[in-house]
C-alpha cells in the first residue's frame, strides 16, 4: 500500500517527489502573483484604487486561508497528505483560471478567495511529506530546493504573464496560467507515494517531547505544545516579518516600475522573471546548503545566518526604489533578493524540526497563517492605502515610498527576531 511504502521512498525517487512538490509550490505562487503584472490593466478596466488592488492582490487570498488554514493543517496530520496536495492544487488552479471571467471588483474578489485554498490545502501537507522523505541533516537543503518554487512561481507569473497579457489580454493570462495546474494535480495524485509519518523523528532527541510522536493529539493539546515551543514561536514571527517585504515587492514592484520608468508590461515581466530566476534559484539552494554546513558546527547558526542575511538585505532594498534608472533599481533589488531568499530553507526546516511529526501539518499551517496574515492580508492593502493617501503630495513616487517604509520596519524586526530565535535553539551539532 502507498501509505506503508518505505523501501520505495528513498534514493532518486524522493527527489522526484521533491521536484513535484516544488512545481506545486511554483504554481501556487504563480497563480497568486500573476495579478501583479496585470494590476495596471485591471485597475484601468475596473476603475480601481491602489487600496482596492491591495485587497484583491493580498487580502482576498488571505481571507480564505484564515478560515481553512489550521483545519487543513490538522487534516494533514492525520490523513493522506499527497491526496490533499493533489486536490488543493487542482482546485486553486481552476479558481485562478476563473479570475479571467471576472466582470468587476466583487467577482474578482470571489475568485481570489478561491485561490486562497492553495496555501491552506497545499502548503502544510507538502512540507510534512518532505520531512518524511529526507533525514534531518539533509532537511535545510531539501527545503531550499522546495522553496525554489517560490522563485519559479514569480518567474512564471511575471515573464509568461507579461508576454501573454501583451498578446492576448489579462483575462486569457489568468486562464492560460491557471489550467496547467489541474493537470499537474492529476499527475501528482497517481505518481506520489505517501511516506511513513515520522520515519526520521528521533524520540530521544528531546526537541519536542515524547507524547504524540505518531498519533495526533487533541487540538488544544497540540496548540499548547506549539505555543510553549520557543523555537517554533520565535522562528514563525521572524520569518513572517521576513516575508512582509518579500510580498510587498512581489505584488507592487511591477506596477512601480511601469509607473516610474518608460517600460511596457511585457518588458517588465521579462526583466523581473530573469532577475528572479538568476538570483533566486542559486540563493535558495546555496542558502540551504550553507545553513546545513554552519549548523554542523552550532545549531544556533541557522537562525543567526538568517539574521545576518536580513541585515545585509536592508540597505539594498531600502534604496532600490529610489534609484534614478531601471538598471540600478533591478541591480539593488536582485542583490537583496538573493540574500533574503537564501534564508527560507533554514527557516522552513527549523519549524519542522522543532515539532513532533504529529504536529507538523498544524505547525506549518500556523506558520503560513501568520506569514499570510501579515505579508498578504495586511501588507498589500496597507501599502495601497499609504500610496493613495500620499499621492497628492508625492505623485507617482507615493507607491515607492509606501513600499520602502514597509521594507525598513519589517526587515529591522526580522533581524532582531531571528537573533532572538538563536537564543532558544539547543542541541548538539549534527553528525557528518
Amino acid at each position: 500500500m502507498a501509505d506503508q511504502a518505505t523501501s520505495s521512498t528513498g534514493g532518486i525517487y524522493r527527489y522526484y517527489v521533491l521536484i513535484m512538490l516544488m512545481l506545486t509550490f511554483m504554481f501556487n505562487i504563480a497563480d497568486r502573483l500573476v495579478m501583479s503584472i496585470l494590476i495596471e490593466d485591471i485597475k484601468a478596466e475596473f476603475l480601481l484604487s491602489d487600496t482596492q488592488i491591495g485587497l484583491l492582490a493580498g487580502t482576498a487570498f488571505t481571507a480564505f486561508y484564515l478560515i481553512l488554514g489550521i483545519p487543513a493543517g490538522r487534516l494533514a496530520d492525520r490523513t493522506n497528505r499527497k491526496n490533499m496536495v493533489a486536490v488543493a492544487l487542482s482546485l486553486w488552479s481552476l479558481m485562478a483560471a476563473l479570475c479571467g471571467a471576472a466582470v468587476g471588483f466583487w467577482t474578482m474578489l470571489l475568485a481570489r478567495l478561491g485561490v486562497g485554498v492553495g496555501e491552506a490545502g497545499g502548503g502544510p501537507p507538502s512540507v510534512s511529506i518532505i520531512t518524511d522523505y529526507f533525514e534531518p541533516q539533509e532537511l535545510s537543503r531539501a527545503m531550499g530546493i522546495f522553496a525554489v518554487g517560490a522563485v519559479l512561481g514569480p518567474v512564471l507569473g511575471y515573464a509568461a504573464g507579461g508576454l501573454i497579457a501583451e498578446s492576448y489580454g489579462w483575462r486569457w493570462t489568468f486562464i492560460i496560467l491557471g489550467l496547467p495546474g489541474v493537470l499537474l494535480g492529476i499527475i501528482l495524485y497517481f505518481t506520489i507515494k505517501e511516506p511513513k509519518r515520522g520515519r526520521y523523528f528521533k524520540k530521544d532527541s528531546g526537541q519536542a517531547g515524547q507524547a504524540g510522536v505518531d498519533e495526533q493529539q487533541p487540538f488544544m493539546v497540540t496548540m499548547r505544545s506549539l505555543f510553549k515551543n520557543s523555537v517554533f514561536f520565535r522562528v514563525v514571527l521572524a520569518n513572517s516579518f521576513t516575508n512582509i517585504p518579500s510580498f510587498a515587492f512581489a505584488i507592487w514592484l511591477a506596477p512601480t516600475l511601469i509607473r516610474n520608468f518608460d517600460v511596457t508590461q511585457g518588458e517588465v515581466g521579462v526583466y523581473l522573471g530573469a532577475v528572479l530566476f538568476a538570483g533566486g534559484v542559486p540563493g535558495m539552494i546555496l542558502g540551504g546548503y550553507l545553513a546545513d554546513y554552519l549548523a554542523k558546527k552550532n545549531p544556533k547558526w541557522r537562525p543567526w545566518y538568517c539574521s545576518f542575511a536580513m541585515a545585509l538585505t536592508l540597505p539594498f532594498w531600502s534604496f532600490c526604489l529610489l534609484a534614478d534608472s531601471l538598471e540600478m533599481t533591478l541591480t539593488l533589488y536582485i542583490i537583496g533578493y538573493v540574500l533574503l531568499v537564501s534564508t527560507q530553507g533554514a527557516a522552513i526546516s527549523m519549524v519542522q524540526a522543532a515539532v513532533l511529526p504529529s504536529e507538523r501539518g498544524t505547525a506549518s499551517s500556523i506558520s503560513s497563517l501568520v506569514i499570510n496574515l501579515l505579508g498578504y492580508g495586511i501588507g498589500p492593502a496597507l501599502i495601497g492605502l499609504m500610496s493613495d493617501n500620499w499621492a497628492a503630495e508625492h505623485g507617482s513616487m507615493s507607491l515607492s515610498y509606501a513600499v520602502i517604509a514597509t521594507v525598513v520596519v519589517s526587515l529591522i524586526a526580522a533581524i532582531i527576531l531571528f537573533w532572538w530565535t538563536g537564543k532558544a535553539v539547543t542541541g548538539e551539532p549534527a553528525a557528518d
